[in-house]
Protein backbone atom coordinates (compact mmCIF):
# COMPACT_ATOMS: atom_id res chain seq x y z
CA UNK A 1 0.00 0.00 0.00
CA UNK A 2 1.44 3.36 -0.98
CA UNK A 3 0.70 7.23 0.34
CA UNK A 4 0.84 10.53 -1.58
CA UNK A 5 4.13 12.06 -0.19
CA UNK A 6 3.27 15.48 1.20
CA UNK A 7 5.64 17.61 -0.83
CA UNK A 8 3.18 16.38 -3.72
CA UNK A 9 6.47 14.74 -6.13
CA UNK A 10 4.40 11.39 -5.76
CA UNK A 11 3.55 8.07 -4.30
CA UNK A 12 5.85 6.47 -1.39
CA UNK A 13 6.11 2.98 0.48
CA UNK A 14 4.93 2.85 3.87
CA UNK A 15 8.56 2.80 5.04
CA UNK A 16 9.12 6.03 3.29
CA UNK A 17 10.55 5.04 0.34
CA UNK A 18 9.72 5.33 -3.67
CA UNK A 19 6.88 3.45 -4.91
CA UNK A 20 6.94 1.46 -7.95
CA UNK A 21 5.27 3.18 -10.93
CA UNK A 22 2.07 2.60 -11.88
CA UNK A 23 1.42 0.34 -14.75
CA UNK A 24 -1.63 1.06 -16.67
CA UNK A 25 -3.59 -2.27 -17.64
CA UNK A 26 -3.32 -2.54 -21.72
CA UNK A 27 -6.15 -1.01 -24.37
CA UNK A 28 -8.53 -3.78 -25.21
CA UNK A 29 -8.77 -1.92 -28.22
CA UNK A 30 -9.43 -4.27 -31.15
CA UNK A 31 -10.22 -7.23 -28.78
CA UNK A 32 -13.62 -8.38 -29.97
CA UNK A 33 -16.13 -7.33 -32.47
CA UNK A 34 -17.81 -3.91 -31.25
CA UNK A 35 -21.48 -3.91 -30.10
CA UNK A 36 -23.94 -2.33 -32.70
CA UNK A 37 -25.45 -0.96 -30.01
CA UNK A 38 -22.91 1.01 -28.67
CA UNK A 39 -22.25 2.62 -32.03
CA UNK A 40 -26.20 3.41 -32.49
CA UNK A 41 -25.55 5.35 -29.56
CA UNK A 42 -22.29 6.81 -30.27
CA UNK A 43 -23.70 7.95 -33.52
CA UNK A 44 -26.98 9.27 -31.88
CA UNK A 45 -24.54 11.64 -29.55
CA UNK A 46 -22.07 12.75 -32.53
CA UNK A 47 -24.99 13.95 -34.37
CA UNK A 48 -27.07 15.45 -31.23
CA UNK A 49 -23.75 16.57 -29.27
CA UNK A 50 -25.96 16.21 -26.86
CA UNK A 51 -25.81 13.05 -24.24
CA UNK A 52 -29.10 14.28 -23.03
CA UNK A 53 -30.62 15.08 -26.62
CA UNK A 54 -29.30 11.50 -27.70
CA UNK A 55 -31.15 9.82 -25.04
CA UNK A 56 -34.14 11.46 -25.52
CA UNK A 57 -33.79 10.32 -29.49
CA UNK A 58 -33.09 6.71 -28.14
CA UNK A 59 -35.86 6.35 -25.93
CA UNK A 60 -32.89 5.31 -22.59
CA UNK A 61 -31.88 7.18 -19.64
CA UNK A 62 -29.00 9.89 -19.58
CA UNK A 63 -26.68 7.79 -17.22
CA UNK A 64 -27.36 4.79 -19.68
CA UNK A 65 -26.04 6.60 -22.94
CA UNK A 66 -23.25 7.89 -20.39
CA UNK A 67 -22.31 4.25 -19.91
CA UNK A 68 -22.52 3.83 -23.09
CA UNK A 69 -20.48 5.71 -24.22
CA UNK A 70 -17.84 4.80 -21.79
CA UNK A 71 -18.02 1.44 -22.57
CA UNK A 72 -17.07 1.87 -26.32
CA UNK A 73 -14.25 4.39 -25.71
CA UNK A 74 -12.66 1.81 -23.40
CA UNK A 75 -13.08 -1.07 -25.74
CA UNK A 76 -11.72 1.55 -28.40
CA UNK A 77 -8.96 2.54 -26.02
CA UNK A 78 -9.56 6.62 -27.39
CA UNK A 79 -11.44 9.55 -26.28
CA UNK A 80 -14.34 10.06 -28.18
CA UNK A 81 -15.80 13.15 -26.60
CA UNK A 82 -14.74 16.32 -24.52
CA UNK A 83 -17.11 16.99 -21.95
CA UNK A 84 -18.40 20.47 -22.59
CA UNK A 85 -20.61 23.09 -19.95
CA UNK A 86 -23.06 22.29 -22.51
CA UNK A 87 -23.42 19.29 -24.37
CA UNK A 88 -20.08 17.19 -25.70
CA UNK A 89 -17.68 17.79 -28.82
CA UNK A 90 -16.54 14.74 -31.21
CA UNK A 91 -12.98 14.25 -31.14
CA UNK A 92 -10.81 13.59 -34.46
CA UNK A 93 -11.23 10.18 -33.99
CA UNK A 94 -15.39 10.70 -33.22
CA UNK A 95 -15.46 12.15 -36.61
CA UNK A 96 -13.64 9.63 -38.35
CA UNK A 97 -15.43 6.65 -36.57
CA UNK A 98 -19.00 8.28 -37.37
CA UNK A 99 -18.33 8.87 -40.91
CA UNK A 100 -17.38 4.89 -40.79
CA UNK A 101 -20.62 3.80 -39.64
CA UNK A 102 -23.30 6.40 -40.21
CA UNK A 103 -23.99 4.97 -43.65
CA UNK A 104 -24.52 0.73 -42.76
CA UNK A 105 -26.33 1.82 -39.22
CA UNK A 106 -28.87 4.34 -41.29
CA UNK A 107 -29.75 1.58 -43.95
CA UNK A 108 -30.54 -0.93 -40.61
CA UNK A 109 -32.65 1.49 -38.64
CA UNK A 110 -34.83 1.90 -42.15
CA UNK A 111 -35.18 -1.82 -42.45
CA UNK A 112 -35.64 -2.34 -38.26
CA UNK A 113 -37.90 0.93 -38.29
CA UNK A 114 -40.13 -0.39 -41.27
CA UNK A 115 -43.87 0.05 -40.13
CA UNK A 116 -43.22 2.59 -37.44
CA UNK A 117 -46.03 4.92 -37.42
CA UNK A 118 -45.60 8.14 -38.80
CA UNK A 119 -41.91 7.14 -40.55
CA UNK A 120 -41.68 7.25 -43.91
CA UNK A 121 -39.43 4.69 -45.45
CA UNK A 122 -38.38 4.01 -48.76
CA UNK A 123 -40.61 1.39 -50.74
CA UNK A 124 -39.75 -2.15 -50.49
CA UNK A 125 -38.82 -3.94 -53.92
CA UNK A 126 -41.13 -5.58 -56.27
CA UNK A 127 -39.69 -9.31 -56.69
CA UNK A 128 -41.07 -10.30 -59.94
CA UNK A 129 -39.58 -13.90 -61.24
CA UNK A 130 -40.31 -16.17 -64.84
CA UNK A 131 -38.84 -17.39 -67.74
CA UNK A 132 -35.56 -15.24 -68.55
CA UNK A 133 -36.81 -15.07 -72.06
CA UNK A 134 -40.11 -13.65 -71.79
CA UNK A 135 -38.83 -11.14 -69.07
CA UNK A 136 -36.20 -9.74 -70.81
CA UNK A 137 -37.99 -9.72 -74.05
CA UNK A 138 -41.60 -8.71 -73.07
CA UNK A 139 -41.59 -7.61 -69.22
CA UNK A 140 -38.85 -5.34 -68.64
CA UNK A 141 -39.30 -3.20 -71.69
CA UNK A 142 -43.00 -2.06 -70.26
CA UNK A 143 -41.57 -2.34 -66.50
CA UNK A 144 -38.54 0.48 -67.16
CA UNK A 145 -40.83 3.50 -66.94
CA UNK A 146 -41.52 2.47 -63.42
CA UNK A 147 -37.87 2.32 -62.20
CA UNK A 148 -37.61 5.53 -63.50
CA UNK A 149 -40.79 6.68 -60.90
CA UNK A 150 -39.07 4.65 -58.13
CA UNK A 151 -40.57 1.65 -57.98
CA UNK A 152 -37.27 -0.95 -57.43
CA UNK A 153 -37.52 -3.94 -59.07
CA UNK A 154 -35.97 -7.30 -58.75
CA UNK A 155 -35.80 -10.02 -61.25
CA UNK A 156 -35.33 -13.73 -60.70
CA UNK A 157 -35.42 -16.53 -63.64
CA UNK A 158 -36.20 -19.76 -63.24
CA UNK A 159 -38.14 -23.02 -64.03
CA UNK A 160 -42.25 -22.79 -63.32
CA UNK A 161 -42.63 -24.91 -60.95
CA UNK A 162 -39.75 -23.44 -58.72
CA UNK A 163 -41.11 -20.26 -59.31
CA UNK A 164 -44.11 -21.13 -58.44
CA UNK A 165 -42.97 -22.50 -55.41
CA UNK A 166 -41.12 -19.59 -54.72
CA UNK A 167 -44.18 -17.60 -54.85
CA UNK A 168 -45.99 -19.48 -52.48
CA UNK A 169 -43.40 -18.70 -49.61
CA UNK A 170 -43.65 -15.49 -49.86
CA UNK A 171 -39.73 -15.11 -51.93
CA UNK A 172 -41.58 -13.34 -54.80
CA UNK A 173 -44.65 -11.19 -55.11
CA UNK A 174 -45.75 -12.11 -58.98
CA UNK A 175 -44.48 -14.49 -61.00
CA UNK A 176 -44.91 -15.25 -64.96
CA UNK A 177 -45.30 -18.58 -65.56
CA UNK A 178 -46.64 -21.01 -68.54
CA UNK A 179 -47.89 -23.97 -66.09
CA UNK A 180 -51.47 -22.28 -64.27
CA UNK A 181 -51.47 -23.09 -60.63
CA UNK A 182 -53.20 -25.41 -58.74
CA UNK A 183 -54.82 -24.74 -55.52
CA UNK A 184 -56.49 -21.57 -54.30
CA UNK A 185 -53.86 -20.27 -52.60
CA UNK A 186 -52.03 -18.54 -55.64
CA UNK A 187 -54.10 -16.86 -58.42
CA UNK A 188 -53.20 -16.84 -61.86
CA UNK A 189 -54.82 -14.34 -64.87
CA UNK A 190 -54.19 -15.92 -68.22
CA UNK A 191 -51.21 -13.27 -70.12
CA UNK A 192 -50.42 -13.88 -73.21
CA UNK A 193 -50.33 -16.74 -75.57
CA UNK A 194 -47.33 -18.40 -77.03
CA UNK A 195 -47.41 -19.91 -81.13
CA UNK A 196 -44.82 -22.36 -81.17
CA UNK A 197 -42.94 -22.01 -84.80
CA UNK A 198 -40.72 -24.68 -86.46
CA UNK A 199 -37.60 -22.72 -87.89
CA UNK A 200 -34.30 -22.80 -89.53
CA UNK A 201 -31.76 -20.87 -92.02
CA UNK A 202 -32.69 -20.42 -95.79
CA UNK A 203 -29.99 -22.36 -96.27
CA UNK A 204 -31.38 -25.31 -94.54
CA UNK A 205 -34.66 -24.89 -95.71
CA UNK A 206 -33.65 -25.21 -98.97
CA UNK A 207 -32.20 -29.07 -98.67
CA UNK A 208 -35.34 -30.24 -96.48
CA UNK A 209 -38.45 -31.90 -98.50
CA UNK A 210 -41.50 -31.35 -99.03
CA UNK A 211 -42.72 -31.13 -95.68
CA UNK A 212 -46.18 -31.29 -94.51
CA UNK A 213 -48.40 -32.04 -91.18
CA UNK A 214 -48.69 -35.79 -92.13
CA UNK A 215 -45.29 -36.55 -92.62
CA UNK A 216 -42.12 -35.04 -90.45
CA UNK A 217 -39.16 -37.92 -92.43
CA UNK A 218 -37.78 -34.34 -94.62
CA UNK A 219 -36.96 -33.27 -90.27
CA UNK A 220 -34.97 -36.88 -89.70
CA UNK A 221 -31.62 -35.64 -90.80
CA UNK A 222 -31.90 -31.84 -89.71
CA UNK A 223 -29.77 -30.72 -86.74
CA UNK A 224 -32.05 -30.22 -84.27
CA UNK A 225 -31.66 -26.90 -81.71
CA UNK A 226 -33.03 -27.22 -78.21
CA UNK A 227 -33.19 -25.99 -74.73
CA UNK A 228 -33.06 -28.94 -73.18
CA UNK A 229 -31.88 -32.62 -73.54
CA UNK A 230 -35.29 -34.06 -73.35
CA UNK A 231 -36.13 -31.57 -75.86
CA UNK A 232 -39.63 -31.00 -74.11
CA UNK A 233 -40.66 -28.30 -76.26
CA UNK A 234 -39.81 -29.59 -79.87
CA UNK A 235 -41.53 -33.20 -78.63
CA UNK A 236 -44.69 -31.19 -77.93
CA UNK A 237 -44.21 -29.81 -81.52
CA UNK A 238 -44.03 -33.29 -83.07
CA UNK A 239 -46.56 -34.56 -80.82
CA UNK A 240 -49.59 -31.75 -81.75
CA UNK A 241 -48.35 -31.20 -85.44
CA UNK A 242 -46.89 -34.49 -86.34
CA UNK A 243 -48.75 -36.73 -84.41
CA UNK A 244 -45.79 -38.43 -83.56
CA UNK A 245 -42.95 -38.82 -81.03
CA UNK A 246 -40.17 -37.58 -81.59
CA UNK A 247 -37.24 -39.68 -81.08
CA UNK A 248 -33.93 -37.80 -82.14
CA UNK A 249 -31.29 -36.50 -79.94
CA UNK A 250 -30.03 -33.09 -79.77
CA UNK A 251 -27.62 -31.59 -82.10
CA UNK A 252 -27.34 -28.53 -79.83
CA UNK A 253 -28.57 -27.92 -76.15
CA UNK A 254 -28.52 -24.18 -74.76
CA UNK A 255 -30.68 -23.93 -71.37
CA UNK A 256 -32.15 -20.13 -72.75
CA UNK A 257 -34.40 -19.83 -75.59
CA UNK A 258 -32.44 -17.00 -76.65
CA UNK A 259 -29.43 -18.63 -77.06
CA UNK A 260 -31.25 -21.67 -79.22
CA UNK A 261 -32.36 -18.58 -81.57
CA UNK A 262 -28.80 -17.45 -81.90
CA UNK A 263 -27.49 -21.02 -82.76
CA UNK A 264 -30.04 -21.60 -85.14
CA UNK A 265 -29.41 -18.04 -86.67
CA UNK A 266 -25.79 -18.89 -87.12
CA UNK A 267 -26.80 -22.23 -89.05
CA UNK A 268 -26.86 -24.78 -86.45
CA UNK A 269 -30.04 -26.47 -87.38
CA UNK A 270 -33.83 -25.95 -86.63
CA UNK A 271 -35.73 -25.64 -83.68
CA UNK A 272 -39.33 -24.56 -82.34
CA UNK A 273 -39.76 -21.41 -80.79
CA UNK A 274 -42.35 -18.71 -79.23
CA UNK A 275 -43.14 -16.60 -82.58
CA UNK A 276 -42.97 -13.28 -80.13
CA UNK A 277 -39.18 -14.08 -79.93
CA UNK A 278 -38.49 -14.80 -83.26
CA UNK A 279 -40.54 -12.68 -85.03
CA UNK A 280 -37.90 -9.90 -85.93
CA UNK A 281 -35.81 -13.10 -87.78
CA UNK A 282 -38.50 -14.07 -89.49
CA UNK A 283 -39.42 -10.96 -90.39
CA UNK A 284 -35.46 -9.97 -91.74
CA UNK A 285 -35.60 -13.43 -93.62
CA UNK A 286 -32.93 -14.23 -91.20
CA UNK A 287 -34.61 -17.64 -90.22
CA UNK A 288 -37.73 -18.98 -92.11
CA UNK A 289 -40.79 -20.89 -91.07
CA UNK A 290 -40.68 -24.60 -92.08
CA UNK A 291 -44.28 -25.20 -91.72
CA UNK A 292 -47.76 -22.96 -90.98
CA UNK A 293 -49.88 -25.77 -89.24
CA UNK A 294 -53.64 -24.71 -89.59
CA UNK A 295 -53.51 -25.78 -85.56
CA UNK A 296 -50.41 -24.70 -84.21
CA UNK A 297 -49.07 -25.37 -80.88
CA UNK A 298 -50.43 -22.89 -78.54
CA UNK A 299 -49.11 -22.26 -74.50
CA UNK A 300 -50.79 -19.36 -72.48
CA UNK A 301 -48.34 -17.83 -69.89
CA UNK A 302 -49.63 -16.47 -66.43
CA UNK A 303 -49.48 -14.09 -63.80
CA UNK A 304 -49.36 -15.04 -60.71
CA UNK A 305 -49.96 -13.74 -57.25
CA UNK A 306 -50.16 -14.59 -54.02
CA UNK A 307 -54.37 -14.61 -52.96
CA UNK A 308 -55.20 -12.62 -50.35
CA UNK A 309 -51.60 -11.15 -50.39
CA UNK A 310 -51.83 -7.40 -48.75
CA UNK A 311 -52.10 -4.78 -51.37
CA UNK A 312 -49.13 -3.04 -52.14
CA UNK A 313 -49.24 -0.28 -54.27
CA UNK A 314 -45.82 -0.52 -55.92
CA UNK A 315 -46.67 -4.32 -56.69
CA UNK A 316 -50.22 -3.39 -58.26
CA UNK A 317 -48.56 -1.23 -60.18
CA UNK A 318 -46.06 -3.54 -61.62
CA UNK A 319 -49.30 -6.04 -62.33
CA UNK A 320 -51.91 -3.06 -64.19
CA UNK A 321 -48.11 -2.23 -66.28
CA UNK A 322 -47.95 -6.01 -67.44
CA UNK A 323 -51.65 -6.43 -68.01
CA UNK A 324 -51.80 -3.34 -70.13
CA UNK A 325 -49.07 -4.32 -72.38
CA UNK A 326 -50.24 -7.95 -72.38
CA UNK A 327 -53.41 -6.56 -74.60
CA UNK A 328 -50.54 -6.08 -77.57
CA UNK A 329 -48.58 -9.20 -77.52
Amino acid sequence: MSHQNADGNGPRRDDGGPAAPQVRPPSTAGNGPLDLGLLRTFLAVHRARSLTTAARVLGISQPTVTAQVRTLEQQLGRQLFERLPRGVAPTGVADELAGRIAGPLDALAEVADRGREGLEAPPEPVHLAGPAEMLSVRALPVLAPLAARGIPLRITTGLAEELLEGLHGGRFDLVLSAVRPRGRTLAAVPLMDEEFVLVTTPGHAAGIGPLTCEDAGPLSEVPLVAYAEDLPILRRYWRHVFRTRLTARPAVVVPDLRGVLAAVVAGAGATVLPRYLCEAELASGALVELLTPEDPPINTGFLVARAGAPDRPPVEAVRERLLEAARSW
